[in-house]
């Protein structure tokens, strides 16, 4: 039943990214275009994730390599660093397929890391967790950071960007950063949090059989 809701929640979250005004939006003002990235990596990706996590269609349990926590966080980090270069966010917002590709890459990305830290055997390692709970902190650290520099920037990053109605390209960019700062950041720190508390009821509930 879980998995249903989650599945519903996620597929809910890429509708309202993927179909509804925010593509248009994304066009013209940068903080739709941020809102665009966050309900797709911090909203449809780990609602996604949850409802593949454990389930026969997670693929973490036979290649845990490839789904390791830490260096899915990194390459999502170099992904969504990349994204928000002048350049290819230039290409993004301008070119359809450019959008296409970002989109997808994010999702990509999103999913990567949140079935990192949430799938694989179950009930999970305490090792496993431990280091999810490391790759969503990094993510939450460098999501973060990249918000931040976006809005205490004191000029525009884009300069092909003219602003949004009353809003100048340098309110536009703040407004966007202060997106990813509140939606990316907490979303991932949260994750982060949740495998946390599993961690330490395990450790108790391991005492307490011990006891």
């Amino acid at each position: 039943m879980m998995r249903t809701l989650w599945l519903v929640i996620g597929l809910a979250a890429l509708a309202a990214a993927w179909l509804g005004p925010l593509p248009d939006l994304a066009r013209q003002a940068f903080f739709g275009h941020m809102v665009m990235h966050m309900l797709v990596v911090a909203v449809a990706a780990p609602f996604l994730s949850l409802a593949i996590a454990g389930s026969r269609f997670d693929p973490v349990e036979e290649s845990p390599e490839i789904f390791a926590p830490v260096p899915a966080s990194v390459g999502e980090l170099i992904l969504v660093w990349a994204w928000h270069a002048p350049g290819l966010h230039h290409v993004a917002r301008m070119q359809s397929w450019g959008l296409v590709a970002e989109q997808s890459t994010f999702l990509l990305a999103g999913v990567w890391v949140w079935l990192s830290a949430f799938g694989g055997a179950q009930p999970r390692s305490g090792g496993r967790s431990a280091a999810g709970v490391v790759g969503l902190l990094l993510t939450s650290m460098h999501m973060t950071l990249l918000g931040a520099l976006l809005a205490m920037a004191p000029r525009s990053v884009y300069g092909h960007h003219e602003g949004f109605g009353p809003l100048s390209a340098l309110q536009d960019q703040h407004l966007g950063g202060a997106v990813m700062i509140l939606i990316g950041g907490i979303a991932y720190l949260s994750g982060g949090l949740v495998l946390t508390v599993g961690l330490l009821r395990d450790r108790w509930s391991g005492e307490g059989e011990l006891a």
